[in-house]
């Protein structure tokens, strides 16, 4: 599953250009500044980036109005993480050619990795004026909503990409997270089981939608989506713990020790997980296990430790 949280990393490889790609080709160019402009695709491909960008420079150098030319350094240097870098070369194309959508995009996506969403989302909105086909600015025009916090915005947008292309995941899981935000948790029931349809080894969207279901005080759905995400991924530390915290909500206090001992033995260092493990213990009459776990928090540091330690083991 490609979403994550809230979908913050942005970066869209060179291999992606075919959902949104410029149009330009090297046709009618400079002899010279052709051949420099070629290498710098072919290393591109091979992801040498470095090189790529030298070879656009110099085709740049031999033809300073060549828009592509500036277009795809600015991709080999968003690989590379020179975001601000990126924004210069995006910009000389769209001084050139202030009708490129795909200018505009890969300029808020750039914005977007420097935190900037409200110059990101300015350019999504270009993009988009300019060509209001493209599920993929919805989507991330509807990212940087989020990251405004403009939630019921981000979700509009969400539900337009999803418009358009009914099988974007990401388009489902991440109106899925909105959705969890302004607590609406059945909608957002809906599209994380949207997103495992699609995609039913996706073990984010288990996640997800077991967090949704335990906040409808769905816990036994809840218990049962986290299972399923554990057998996807056996060692993640954080799905046993909630896993654990929903097992508490019914009385289950064996099944949470278990799932906090796993979690344990995957994270020694957790703190909090001793802490929670210790109060199952207590919950089932083993006094000496939970006060064993109160002191081994308290040793790596949860200021809550103590406070179970006076209550529990003096």
């Amino acid at each position: 599953m490609a979403f994550k949280k809230l979908i913050l990393n942005f970066t869209i490889s060179l291999f992606f250009l075919s959902l949104f790609l410029i149009g330009y080709s090297n046709k009618a160019k400079p002899n010279d500044a052709t051949i420099h402009f070629d290498s710098g695709q072919a290393k591109s491909k091979l992801k040498d980036f470095i090189g790529a960008i030298g070879d656009y420079t110099k085709a740049i150098e031999l033809d300073s109005k060549w828009a592509s030319a500036y277009f795809y350094r600015g991709l080999a240097k968003n690989e590379l993480n020179d975001f601000n870098g990126a924004i210069q070369d995006y910009s000389r194309v769209i001084e050139l050619d202030p009708k490129q959508a795909s200018a505009y995009f890969y300029r808020g996506l750039a914005a977007s990795e420097l935190k900037d969403f409200g110059e990101a989302l300015r350019d999504y909105t270009k993009a988009i004026e300019l060509d209001s086909n493209r599920s993929i600015s919805y989507y991330y025009r509807g990212l940087a909503k989020v990251n405004l916090k403009d939630y019921l915005g981000g979700i509009d947008d969400f539900t337009k990409a999803i418009e358009l292309d009914p099988k974007s995941i990401n388009a489902y899981g991440s109106r899925g997270i909105a959705k969890e935000v302004i607590k609406d948790h059945l909608g957002a029931i809906d599209d994380f089981t949207k997103a495992i349809e699609l995609d039913p080894k996706g073990m984010e969207a288990y996640i997800k939608r077991g967090d949704a279901k335990g906040e409808s005080e769905n816990f036994i759905g809840a218990i049962q989506d986290y299972t399923k995400a554990i057998e996807l991924d056996p060692k993640g530390v954080k799905t046993y713990i909630s896993r654990a915290h929903k097992k508490v909500k019914i009385k289950d206090w064996l099944g949470a020790i278990d799932d906090l001992t796993k979690a344990i033995e995957l994270e020694p260092e957790n703190a909090s997980t001793y802490t929670m493990r210790g109060i199952a213990k207590i919950a089932v009459g083993d006094k000496n296990g939970g006060c064993l776990d109160f002191v081994k928090a308290d040793e790596l540091g949860d200021v809550k430790a103590y406070k179970y330690l006076k209550k529990y083991c003096n």
